[in-house]
């Protein structure tokens, strides 16, 4: 085959298989995705709303790590950056109008460009991709991604519906006319409208006008939907139809990656849920309101229909013959099967011998003890089955053992600190991750949005200016050299770390007494870590029993995955193991993760319960950003402070994603930089034509 139309079993197209490394996300359900994810292993998953394709489910992004909750408010903006697309620059000196955005600098593919080159539009097309559970969900209830009550369908986002806008996995923030085909900004940056291309049409035939636009949109902000798309656009004032096929969104103040979120947002039918009148209806042939949508079949725009389906099995999704899009340059080359199916088994180790026994064609493992040790096998020995890990260019973001500031206990930062002394991450990786995982040590770990990347530790002259006026606001240390995360490594030890652990402890006025840890009352330190059973399990097992050495009596408590996202959603749990999905261009999803108006919000991302003005006015110093370079420095001066507050004690990521895939299945020569497995697979891989499925 020719460069760049081939399967990938080139040079540099993949590492060998001796390579080390692990990684997955997931994403599907809510709303392109929730920034912030449950870790479902060792890697992280993301959220179930951010998957692009598999962000499709969250982009059927693996993502929804939160257990399963309708993840949305980290999915929007990731699910743009990393599946359909998320970019926007603008011009202060005049209108921007155009095929696409760069939020920064230029775009990279020009007006009239055939397709993206991390795809092939000469891919057969044909066949069908079975894929297992995007995440830890086994069943569903719904075929409604976008609201919080229930678990939806996997693959929802990415196959049915579609937005305005579509990003490119080659660039950071970026973002083509998908359902749009002209972008205009406004000279003052106060808003931004949109052209809808002619030939956009529903599942159902019916065009898509610009009042489709803003039903879509008025639903998203409604009741029911999830609070991260009103936290996302809460910067937009008002939304008109200008005619009917053109659509302005007004902004508060100027943003740049304002086009970028509204130009993200799902669009579907208005007549999604009105009743035909026929008693077959799952709604008895009456209107449903839009928080009530269940197993009534979406009205979307996207390449692919429901087939068929079983709420605790599994869903098949088919190409749609009708679909409209399949000639635009952002679609040619993606998704290329006849038939993408979902398999849903009860637990992970029921869906990982089913990959072995050739039940489904593709798995991203984030397990590194399962990367070593499980993928053997006659299938493996024979070749019917590949195990490669793929390089990317994703920013780590941040996962770990979350904190909630909403409990007493965790409110004394010295507390917070003797907590993160007690893990021991460089036995971890020995023991148990086969030194797969590299150690976190930024909420933008892996890029040059972190304050770590600094050569000195200090904050620069940049952040000093953007630091300084909050002084009074902040802990002194700020101003100092960046920590490094507490480390095991020699001539650190556990025992050391532990020591300095009981001193901060006994600061804070906790001491060890009568068998316990106790304060000046009496009472015993004690809290719940909340699991929902996972690979995370073992981890949580070895911190607790650190934990006991300081005298801090841990009830790990396991719940199914419905019980975990519900009372993540309530913000019901004192500690738990999250991943904040990665961004590199952060934005507004700052302000539903970080913002003191989140924290109180049922459904938010705002997990930690930070209530802080100074980290308020660093998220607005970062939305007012004007360049990359203002960007980088303004996301280190806000990564510095939350770094010290130590809300989060951090975890590891992995440089590879680690795939397992049937022979049969190809991919482009070409990787993407920026991108999630899943969604990679889903979109841009195609089936040998002529094989079996």
């Amino acid at each position: 085959m020719a460069h760049g139309e081939g399967r990938g079993d080139t040079v540099g197209a993949i590492i060998p298989e001796s390579v080390a490394g692990t990684s997955v996300l997931r994403a599907e359900d809510a709303f392109p995705a929730r920034k912030l994810a449950a870790t479902a292993g060792e890697g992280g998953r993301m959220p179930d709303s951010l998957h692009p394709a598999w962000w499709p489910d969250v982009l059927n992004a693996w993502t929804r790590q939160r257990g399963g909750m309708n993840v949305l408010g980290a999915a929007l903006k990731r699910l743009a950056m990393m599946t359909w697309g998320l970019a926007a620059s603008l011009s202060a000196a005049s209108a921007w109008a155009a095929h696409g955005y760069a939020e920064y600098g230029d775009l990279k593919y020009p007006a009239g460009f055939t397709h993206f080159a991390y795809l092939n539009p000469k891919a057969p097309i044909g066949g069908t991709l079975a894929l297992g559970n995007p995440d830890r969900r086994t069943s569903f209830d719904k075929f409604n991604p976008f609201t919080i009550k229930g678990t939806a369908a996997p693959g929802l986002n990415a196959l049915v519906f579609e937005s305005l806008l579509i990003g490119s996995w080659d660039e950071t923030a970026s973002g083509y006319g998908l359902l749009a085909d002209d972008v205009t900004v406004a000279p003052d940056e106060l808003s931004v409208t949109f052209h809808l291309n002619l030939l956009a049409r529903f599942s159902n035939g019916d065009p898509v006008r610009a009042a489709d636009v803003k039903y879509s949109y008025d639903m998203l902000m409604g009741k029911g939907a999830s609070p991260a798309y009103r936290s996302m656009t809460a910067d937009v004032s008002r939304v008109t139809v200008l005619d009917e096929r053109t659509i302005r969104y007004d902004f508060k103040r100027r943003n740049k990656e304002l086009p970028l979120i509204v130009g993200n947002l799902p669009v579907f039918s208005p007549k999604w849920g009105k009743g035909s009148g026929k008693p077959e209806d799952p709604a008895g042939g009456k209107d449903t309101p839009f928080d009530k949508i269940t197993f009534q079949e979406p009205i979307g725009s996207g390449p692919y229909l429901i087939e068929r389906y079983d709420g605790a099995r599994g869903i098949t999704f088919r190409r749609n013959p009708d679909y409209w899009g399949r000639n635009l340059s952002v679609r040619r080359g993606a998704y290329n099967f006849e038939r993408i199916q979902y398999k849903l088994y009860k637990d992970e180790t029921a869906r990982l011998e089913a990959f072995k026994a050739g039940e489904y064609d593709a798995m991203v493992e984030y397990r590194a003890k399962n990367w070593a040790k499980s993928y053997v096998g006659v299938k493996f020995r024979s070749g019917e089955l590949v195990k490669s890990e793929f390089p990317h260019r994703n920013g780590a973001g941040m996962q770990g053992f979350v904190m909630n500031l909403r409990k007493p206990i965790f409110r004394d930062p010295r507390v917070r600190r003797a907590l993160a002394l007690a893990l021991d991450f460089e036995w971890l990786n020995r023991q148990l991750f086969y030194g797969a995982y590299r150690r976190l040590d930024s909420y933008f770990a892996n890029s040059e949005l972190a304050a770590s990347d600094s050569i000195t530790g200090m904050p620069g002259k940049g952040e000093l200016a953007l630091l300084e006026p909050l002084r009074g606001k902040l802990d002194p240390e700020v101003f100092g050299v960046l920590p490094a995360p507490p480390s095991t490594d020699p001539p650190g030890s556990l025992r050391d770390n532990l020591r300095q652990a009981r001193r901060l402890l006994a600061q804070a006025g906790w001491t060890y007494d009568d068998g316990a840890l106790r304060n000046a009352k009496g009472e015993p330190f004690t809290f719940e870590m909340l699991d929902d059973g996972g690979a995370m399990s073992r981890v949580m097992a070895a911190y607790v029993r650190n934990l006991e050495k300081l005298g801090i009596r841990v009830n790990q408590r396991i719940t199914d995955y419905a019980l975990y996202q519900k009372r993540l959603e309530e913000f019901d749990f004192d500690m738990i193991s999250l991943r904040f999905p990665d961004s590199q261009s952060p934005g507004n999803e700052l302000k539903d993760r970080f913002g003191s108006a989140a924290a109180d919000e049922p459904g938010s991302d705002n997990v930690i319960g930070l209530k802080s003005p100074a980290v308020d006015g660093l998220i607005d110093d970062v939305l007012r950003a004007g360049n990359r370079e203002e960007l980088v420095t303004a996301s280190r001066a806000l990564d510095r402070v939350l770094m010290q507050g130590c809300y989060v004690i951090p975890h590891w990521y992995s440089p590879t994603h680690r795939v397992a895939y049937n022979r049969n299945l190809m991919y482009p020569d070409r990787l993407p930089y920026y991108y999630s497995a899943e969604g990679w697979v889903l979109t841009a891989w195609w089936r040998i034509a002529g094989s079996s499925k």
